[in-house]
């Protein structure tokens, strides 16, 4: 019988894993919470267009 390719993380490698899985799903909720917030309430303004100036081999130009 052969061991296998990844064996289990042992001791503090598996706490670790643990910690960084829990650490993530704590940033999703709270993102996916602030996002819905923002969603829910929809009392965004429209942003008017601005004029874009680029600048190529030192001439300006003005992009709709």
């Amino acid at each position: 019988m052969s061991r296998p390719a990844n064996p289990k993380p042992r001791g503090i490698r598996r706490v670790e894993r643990v910690l960084v899985g829990l650490a993530m799903a704590v940033i999703a909720f709270v993102l996916e919470k602030v996002v819905m917030r923002s969603v829910r309430k929809g009392d965004t303004a429209p942003v008017e267009p601005t004029g874009t100036t680029v600048t190529s081999r030192g001439g300006d130009v003005d992009l709709p």
